[in-house]
């Protein structure tokens, strides 16, 4: 009687935890169908707003703008890097990632309303034509530029490959205009500059387009052949400094090519079955020479993927000031003629499993600049702290940091993070945070 009556005893139980569940199901059924009762009344309330706005504002208004503009609301009110890309600003947005576009090879920029060439790149179709660093744009295909936006002219110069303009440009010296008919072609933007200082590798990334992996590779070989061999490069410096990202794949390809072995970064969305980890393969571009990371406060995402991971690894030395701590990944969704959408997606994490969002990467050595006297205290970026409406960081312990010196001197004599970088290289100042301890690192 006694094991009869554990067992029923163990029914009662089992039946109780049933019914709890089913009612729990009934419960959170009842709360899912209110929730979208309200859900629906809501939409409801966003067409009476939109319908009152068409019959009875002041001017008849555009309603397509309108529209748009609420969903970019509903979208930035999630976190500030979620947004609606219109049809031309998504075009916009593949040629950045893409680098590569139909058009003439110059940079410009607009002062007081006018239209200047900074500089004409080089073996490009404006290059070859004469245009010259200083040159005024007057006029494009006879349609004076006075009046445009930069963004509006530079759409202009922009076309199909094989097709012409011509430019009407003040020069100084030139008393007429000069008339510059140019074809356009295909022109690569370059997001990496490589050089060499001494012994030294430099290399510069901008930002993280589909041919950044490919510029940061040609980048290496072009110092090994200037230096006289990659025996003979003592080691490198990799500025990631005011970068603002890019592409994923971009900053995972780039680790990759000082890496070894072990994992570079991890992604986890809303549901943990969503992690995905990015390793490192076989093979340092470099073969393992020592390699300083440059950062401050105007680097963000791409590039703190890319410096968190060697840092973690103790493949490099940090320097410079704290970056920005954009730790979130967007997803762009195409939404077919109707542009997209750019929709955070989920957060990255360090190889130690550290996100830095909000908080940005610590310099292993920092470095301060000396910031001209116009510009004390305006040289320090927000940060992502700093953004209303930013996602917090997912470790309750992690204190937000915002704001960082984003300053890098023009001339490079001024440049105090450089030049303490080469100084580590060429043995002229020692700091224990160089070269790192590869023991300290993660488990790979």
């Amino acid at each position: 009687m006694r094991k009869l009556s554990m067992l029923f005893v163990g029914v009662a139980i089992g039946a109780g935890a049933v019914i709890g569940v089913s009612q729990g199901k009934s419960l959170i059924a009842g709360t899912a169908s209110a929730a979208n009762a309200d859900i629906y009344r809501q939409l409801n309330l966003f067409g009476e707003v939109f319908d009152r706005i068409r019959a009875d504002y002041v001017e008849p208004p555009d309603e397509q703008k309108v529209i748009e503009a609420a969903i970019n609301g509903m979208l930035s009110s999630l976190d500030p890097h979620s947004s609606y890309l219109p049809p031309k600003s998504f075009r916009d947005m593949q040629v950045q990632t893409r680098g590569e576009f139909g058009g003439l090879g110059i940079e410009v920029t607009m002062e007081d309303n006018v239209l200047k060439v900074v500089t004409p790149i080089d073996d490009t179709p404006a290059a070859r034509a004469g245009v010259r660093a200083g040159d005024i744009i007057l006029s494009l295909d006879g349609d004076p530029v006075q009046g445009l936006t930069l963004n509006q002219a530079v759409d202009k110069m922009r076309g199909p490959v094989n097709s012409a303009i011509t430019l009407s440009l003040k020069r100084e010296g030139v008393n007429e205009p000069v008339e510059v008919k140019i074809v356009r072609d295909t022109i690569k933007i370059k997001s990496v500059k490589a050089k060499n200082e001494g012994d030294i590798g430099y290399i510069r990334i901008t930002q993280f387009t589909e041919q950044t992996f490919d510029g940061l590779k040609d980048g290496i070989d072009k110092i090994n052949k200037d230096v006289g061999g990659a025996d003979k490069v003592k080691g490198y410096v990799l500025d990631l400094r005011n970068n603002p990202g890019g592409l994923l794949d971009q900053a995972i390809a780039v680790s990759d090519a000082f890496l070894e072995r072990g994992e570079i970064v991890s992604t986890r969305g809303r549901n943990a079955d969503e992690t995905q980890r990015y390793n490192a393969r076989s093979g340092d571009l470099t073969k393992g020479k020592p390699l300083i990371v440059l950062i401050n406060g105007g680097s963000a995402s791409a590039s703190e993927i890319v410096s968190g991971a060697l840092q973690d690894h103790r493949r490099a030395t940090v320097v410079g000031t704290r970056s920005f701590g954009k730790g979130s990944v967007q997803t762009i969704i195409p939404l077919g003629q109707n542009g997209a959408i750019r929709l955070t997606t989920a957060r990255y994490y360090t190889p130690s499993g550290r996100s830095i969002q909000a908080k940005g990467i610590e310099p292993d050595i920092e470095v301060m600049q000396d910031s001209p006297a116009d510009l004390k205290g305006k040289d320090d970026t927000k940060g992502e702290a700093g953004l209303k409406g930013h996602l917090k960081n997912p470790a309750d312990a992690v204190e937000e940091k915002s704001g960082s010196q984003a300053y890098v001197p023009k001339d490079e004599k001024d440049d105090k993070a450089l030049n303490y970088a080469y100084d580590l290289l060429k043995g002229i100042k020692v700091n224990s945070a160089f070269p790192p301890n590869p023991k300290t690192a993660i488990p790979n």
